[in-house]
């Protein structure tokens, strides 16, 4: 059975009206006019075919039919006040972020613990995606993305550089001695594909680089894991990959690195980029990023 609802719109102008008793009064508080208070309730009583209040030229007062519906309607507004409170309070306490699926599982789900420990208030929720966030319909607070930025309006804030050289499995049979080996050695190209510009600086034609074909892959964790199984030669970004040549899951073949041009930033709508779960996973970010730069530099480099 549909249920048989007043005009909601009149609701909160007859609830402050009947509190204040004064229809200007509520009209201050709601930001109305005098006449927009009128009209709701009004309209209010025509509807429910009953008086709500006396009027005593400018002065009302409740009739005991408004007094009874004022209570009901005060009642039914505090619970959905209540309501509202809980969920926002519970999106206080979730951070949903979006990143990159290189990045979610190369760089931040091995982490990731690390925040929740620190953050037990926090209930942090990941999407991994290439997709650009959709930050109302997904509630997402904020997105780590790899480009060249910025995306106004959003807020959007550098944290990461980035660089790419090549890598190979510490199994491969024939490493490639000098660049110009590498033409022949089976290199792995990726979407973000820098392999032209690193010839170009490592003194190889051009030309020679561009006539290459190789295996392309659409993200680079998979470009990656074929290199790592020895199926040829990826380039990769220094961000993602330090922690395969730590382990020696991959070696890094010379010394020469070409500049990405993107670079990885924090995006977030500006009304959520200075909230203080947002800023706390800024803040853990960086100080993770720090900390990797530091023990790198103690440890001596691996051998090619």
């Amino acid at each position: 059975m549909a249920r048989r609802l007043p005009p909601l719109s009149a609701l909160r102008p007859f609830e402050a009206a009947a509190r204040l008793e004064s229809f200007s009064r509520a009209a201050e508080e709601l930001h109305l006019t005098h006449g927009a208070v009128s009209h709701q309730v009004r309209g209010l009583e025509e509807h429910l075919g009953v008086p709500l209040f006396a009027r005593h030229g400018k002065r009302v007062t409740l009739t005991a039919a408004g007094r009874a519906f004022a209570e009901a309607v005060r009642a039914a507004l505090d619970g959905i006040a209540a309501g509202a409170d809980a969920l926002r309070a519970r999106r206080d306490d979730r951070l949903t972020v979006s990143v990159l699926p290189s990045f979610a599982s190369r760089w931040l789900m091995p982490r990731l613990i690390r925040f929740m420990d620190a953050n037990p208030k926090i209930e942090v929720n990941v999407i991994a995606t290439g997709a650009l966030a959709n930050f109302r319909e997904d509630e997402v607070d904020v997105a780590i993305r790899f480009g060249t930025g910025p995306w106004p309006p959003l807020a959007c804030e550098i944290f990461l550089e980035d660089e790419y050289f090549p890598v190979c499995s510490p199994k491969l049979r024939r490493k490639p001695r000098t660049p110009r080996e590498l033409l022949g050695a089976g290199i792995i190209r990726e979407d973000r594909d820098y392999w032209n510009a690193w010839f170009e600086r490592a003194g190889v034609p051009s030309g020679e680089a561009k006539a290459v074909r190789a295996p392309l892959f659409n993200d680079s964790t998979y470009a990656l894991q074929a290199a790592a199984r020895g199926e040829g030669i990826a380039l990769a970004r220094r961000s993602i990959v330090y922690e395969d040549l730590d382990k020696g899951v991959l070696t890094r073949l010379f010394d020469i690195a070409v500049p990405s041009r993107e670079r990885y930033w924090f995006v977030s709508p500006k009304e959520l980029a200075a909230s203080a779960k947002v800023t706390r996973f800024r803040e853990w970010v960086r100080e993770e990023i720090a900390a990797g730069l530091a023990r790198r530099r103690r440890q001596p480099r691996p051998k090619t």
